[in-house]
């Protein structure tokens, strides 16, 4: 069997981290989003990959190559303009035609047992989970064991069953698509194509997905990595001063060191090549990337902190997400809560989440004293300067004082 993964995507609503990488490489658990997936389907025995890869793709293959580091086959085929679902599907047809395959989407994790039972079925088989939240969600109505009908984010569509976008797949789906005719959105949608199959007559059996983890906005991205931390095991390549207290789990990785004063409560993830400390306080479910620095006297909370930033004096942060190669200032905050604790609302965008910070994208630096409200959006390569008040957003290659 083999598993064509979506990858080619930017994720315009994860931005500002999306400005500089593609959504599906953006870290949960300490490894992007895509690299979850590929170890959920090795583990399910599928070992041949091809990414379609687009926005980004240098970023992609470097990380992954021919996969030989996971124990798997990649090849990549790419989508030189980003028209949809379909056509990125159709990218690879000439490839596919005589066999069915597994489809997934590049941006989302699904269980390992849902991976080894789906393809077991006769294609063409839709992937469908019950019980998330229905917005901006595709939507699909079925009859006993086959789809009847399949609502695009439609607000009023007759069904709890969410398009999981996994997919099991032969041939037909590519003359189906050779008929399409763009979309509202001007794309060309694989739901068009398999909603054709469905008026023809085809019988598209569906199959519900008992694990799966969606991610459409950035703080989706610290659910996901809360759910993923539950599972850490505790692991420790790095050097530990004496003085430092470890609430397992947590992992450290190598050339990292923990020095003196500091306290670190699991589960954790602290990266290679980092310094912790002295006197720091880092709390549950943060992953720190490699190369960080967290120093004297800073607490961090349920936070990604991505590679090579500086978290070095009197911060803190919470509930947020931090891109490469920032530079916090010293005494920079972070709001997390608002005043009257209701949920945090971003662009007209209620977030559901009552506590939640910043999210900051790369190579931002801060000035000293800086404040940042809650929900405040960081473009990347921005600059903010000493003793500023920061909220709403703010576009990438800013200055703001």
């Amino acid at each position: 069997m083999r598993a064509v993964v979506l990858a080619a995507g930017e994720g315009r609503r994860m931005r500002p981290l999306t400005y500089t990488r593609p959504k599906v490489m953006l870290p949960i658990g300490g490894r992007p989003i895509l690299e979850h997936l590929l170890l959920n389907l090795r583990e399910a025995g599928i070992r041949k990959l091809t990414f379609v890869v687009g926005y980004s793709a240098d970023k992609v293959r470097e990380h992954f190559g021919n996969g030989g580091k996971w124990g798997v086959e990649i090849d990549y085929v790419l989508q030189k303009r980003q028209l949809g679902t379909a056509h990125a599907l159709g990218t690879v047809g000439e490839f596919l035609r005589g066999e069915q395959f597994l489809l997934l989407n590049g941006d989302m994790i699904v269980g390992v047992e849902d991976l080894e039972r789906i393809p077991k079925r006769k294609p063409p088989v839709m992937g469908l989970f019950e019980g998330g939240v229905r917005e901006d969600v595709g939507l699909v109505e079925v009859d006993e064991g086959r789809v009847k009908k399949i609502y695009e984010k439609e607000k009023e569509a007759p069904s709890e069953l969410i398009n999981a976008g996994v997919y099991l797949l032969d041939g037909r789906i590519f003359e189906s698509i050779s008929r399409l005719s763009p979309s509202p959105r001007n794309e060309y949608e694989l739901t068009d194509a398999l909603q054709l199959l469905v008026d023809e007559g085809v019988e598209v059996g569906w199959e519900r997905v008992r694990e799966w983890m969606d991610m459409s906005y950035p703080w989706d991205l610290l659910q996901a990595n809360k759910l993923l931390l539950q599972h850490l095991n505790p692991d420790n390549l790095g050097e530990v001063e004496e003085g430092v207290v470890i609430k397992e789990p947590v992992r450290i990785g190598r050339g990292t060191v923990v020095r003196f004063g500091s306290y670190i409560v699991g589960p954790t993830i602290i990266g290679e090549g980092c310094e912790i400390g002295p006197n720091c306080y880092i709390r549950p479910f943060t992953v720190i990337g490699d190369e960080c620095h967290v120093g004297a006297a800073c607490e961090v909370k349920n936070s990604i902190i991505m590679r090579g930033t500086k978290i070095p004096h009197h911060n803190y942060v919470g509930d947020s997400i931090i891109g490469e190669e920032c530079n916090l200032g010293a005494g920079t905050k972070i709001a997390n809560l608002r005043l009257d604790k209701k949920s945090v609302v971003i662009e007209g965008k209620d977030t559901g989440r009552r506590k939640l910070g910043a999210v900051i994208g790369d190579r931002v630096e801060v000035g000293i004293n800086a404040s940042i409200n809650v929900g405040a959006l960081i473009g990347n390569d921005s600059l903010i300067g000493p003793g500023a008040l920061v909220s709403g957003v703010i576009l990438p290659h800013s200055m703001f004082i």
